[in-house]
């Protein structure tokens, strides 16, 4: 199962109690005080890894609470602070904090951590209240209480180039084709049910990762069928490829299906449908791919590539395209 949504309750672990002793040895009058210090609770702590690719391990467990520092004890005896729990989620995922609705952070690189929910800090022992003044303390102090909260996660994607298309319009084949991912491919709509990434290699020093993003729908970007949560996953993509089926198997129309595409991303977020996009029309094996990709020329005003996974037309041409895109991409960063 793959999860790209969850919310989760984290609360972090108390701190240990300060203690209130006084030092009782033989031959040793008015010992003074000697009561350690508590440890510190649990932190929790939010992981970016490699390697995990989804949020399904806390899809099962949602509540979390660190544990408790141990309290301080005679003869100045500090307590042990509790070892900190890593939550590891995956590279993209955004920590949102639920009732207020903002992000607190973006965790979009390998190994960059977030503090959740610090514990509570340990509580006083009636040694550090000892002053010139007040040499026999009997105060001490409870430890904290660990910080509460209620957060969402969610998982976007990170790729350089996004998929784009209306089910069935050849996404998983080309991603299969032009890399060693392997989605589940076959003649029906809805065949992916969640993106699927895969590295392309352009040439000897280019790579790029391309995500393979389930098939839109008209209404998408007012969260009909699963819109939002596959919209979400091209957020990130600074490319669009955006392929259009021929002849599809619904009878639709390729030019209004095409039209719908634009629409919903341009309601979900217009930045998104600014960014640069390759046209493509695929399944240049059909007879009606050529008619198809003139009047797409003719509607947009620029380059319309058609192409096949199946024969590999014009693949090579497509990948020279997107290089193209991403060199102008990095320069325009460093600038």
């Amino acid at each position: 199962m793959f999860v790209d949504r969850v919310q989760i309750d984290i609360e972090g672990g108390a701190g240990g109690d300060g203690c209130m002793s006084f030092r009782r040895e033989k031959y040793v009058p008015n010992g003074g005080p000697d009561g350690g210090d508590g440890g510190s609770g649990s932190s929790i702590i939010l992981l970016a890894e490699e390697g995990v690719d989804s949020l399904t391990a806390l899809a099962h467990v949602k509540h979390w609470r660190g544990d408790r520092g141990v309290n301080g004890g005679p003869a100045n005896r500090t307590g042990k602070s509790a070892q900190d729990i890593i939550i590891k989620v995956p590279v993209g995922t955004v920590v949102i904090e639920a009732e207020a609705g903002f992000v607190m952070k973006d965790l979009s690189t390998p190994g960059e951590q977030m503090v959740a929910a610090r514990g509570g800090a340990g509580g006083r022992g009636n040694l550090s209240f000892k002053t010139s003044t007040n040499r026999a303390p009997r105060q001490s102090t409870p430890g904290g209480k660990g910080e509460k909260r209620r957060l969402i996660l969610e998982l976007k994607s990170i790729a350089d180039v996004g998929l784009i298309g209306k089910p069935n319009a050849g996404k998983s084949t080309l991603l299969s084709r032009l890399s060693r991912a392997r989605p589940e491919i076959a003649d029906y709509p809805f065949t992916t049910k969640f993106p699927n990434l895969g590295m392309v290699q352009i040439d000897y020093d280019h790579t790029f990762i391309l995500a393979d993003i389930p098939g839109l729908i008209d209404g998408a970007s007012e969260g009909i069928g699963l819109g939002h949560e596959f919209l979400r996953h091209v957020e990130r993509a600074g490319i669009l490829i955006h392929l259009v089926e021929p002849a599809p198997v619904d009878g639709t129309d390729p030019i209004e299906n095409y039209k719908s595409i634009r629409h919903e991303l341009t309601q979900y977020d217009a930045d998104l449908a600014a960014r640069p996009e390759i046209l493509c029309v695929t399944k240049a094996e059909l007879p009606e791919g050529k008619e198809i990709r003139d009047q797409l020329a003719e509607l947009t005003g620029g380059e319309v590539l058609l192409i096949s996974a199946v024969t590999g037309e014009n693949l090579n041409v497509l990948l020279q395209r997107t290089g193209e895109h991403l060199q102008r991409a990095r320069e325009q960063a460093q600038q």
